[in-house]
C-alpha cells in the first residue's frame, strides 16, 4: 500500500462526517491521484479481509461505516447498554441536578462535595441531562434534565418529582441548598463561593484573552 496509508486512515478514524479527497490530500502533503488510488486500495483491502467496518464514498467524501450484516448485534449491544444501571453517585448527581436545575457543574460539586465531571459526562451520554443555559454573571454552563429523563422517570413535568428525602442518602443537605436558594430573593444573586468559580472552558472567551495581558 501507499506510504500515506496509515495516515489516511488516521484521519479518517477523526472524522465525524465524510472528507473529501481533496481535503485528505492536503493534510497529508500529497497529490489528490495519489489519495483516490489510497483511499480505493484501503476499501478493497477492507472487502477482502472481511472487516466489520468499511471504507464509502458518500456525500463527496469518504468515511468509515459498520457493515449492514452487523446492524443487528451492534443494535442488541446498544439497547443493553442503555438499560445498563446507574452508579449510586449518578444517581445522586442525576437527583442534584433535577431538583436544582438549571445548574452549574461547580455547584453540584459543591452540593455532593466531590468532583462529578466524570458522573455529568456519563449522564450527558445517556442523554438525561443536557446543557441549557449560561449563568449570566459567571459564564458557567448551566445543565438540566431532558425529556428522556422524564419519559424513564414516568413523568410529564418535573413539578411531578417526588419528595427528596426517600432517594437521597445524605438528603438533608440537599434540601438546606433548596431551602438557601428559596430564601433569596429573585432579584437578589446568589453567593458564588470558589467551587462556583467556572473552569477556563467555561468562561467567557473575552475573560480568558485578558488573562495574562496586565
Amino acid at each position: 500500500m501507499s506510504g500515506i496509508t496509515g495516515a489516511v486512515e488516521a484521519l479518517l478514524l477523526m472524522a465525524t462526517e465524510p472528507v473529501p479527497s481533496g481535503d485528505l490530500a492536503e493534510a497529508v502533503d500529497a497529490p489528490v491521484g495519489e489519495v483516490e488510488e489510497c483511499l480505493a486500495g484501503l476499501a478493497a483491502f477492507y472487502d477482502e479481509t472481511g472487516r466489520g467496518f468499511e471504507l464509502r464514498r458518500v456525500g463527496g467524501g469518504w468515511r468509515y461505516y459498520t457493515r449492514e450484516e452487523h446492524a443487528e448485534v451492534i443494535g442488541r449491544w446498544l439497547l443493553e447498554g442503555q438499560r445498563g444501571t446507574l452508579s449510586q453517585a449518578a444517581l445522586e448527581t442525576l437527583a442534584v441536578v433535577a431538583y436544582l436545575q438549571p445548574i452549574s457543574r461547580g455547584r453540584v460539586s459543591a452540593v455532593r462535595g466531590v468532583n462529578v465531571d466524570g458522573v455529568m459526562r456519563t449522564l450527558a451520554t445517556r442523554d438525561l441531562i443536557e446543557e441549557v443555559g449560561r449563568d449570566e454573571e459567571t459564564g458557567a454552563r448551566l445543565f438540566g434534565t431532558t425529556t428522556y429523563f422524564l419519559e424513564r422517570m414516568g413523568l410529564v413535568s418535573l413539578d411531578q418529582l417526588p419528595p427528596l428525602a426517600p432517594h437521597l442518602p445524605d438528603a438533608s443537605a440537599l434540601e438546606a441548598e433548596l431551602a438557601g436558594l428559596a430564601g433569596h430573593g429573585s432579584d437578589e444573586p446568589l453567593p458564588l463561593d470558589a467551587k462556583d468559580a467556572p473552569d477556563a472552558a467555561d468562561r467567557p472567551r473575552a475573560d480568558r484573552d485578558s488573562e495574562g495581558t496586565e
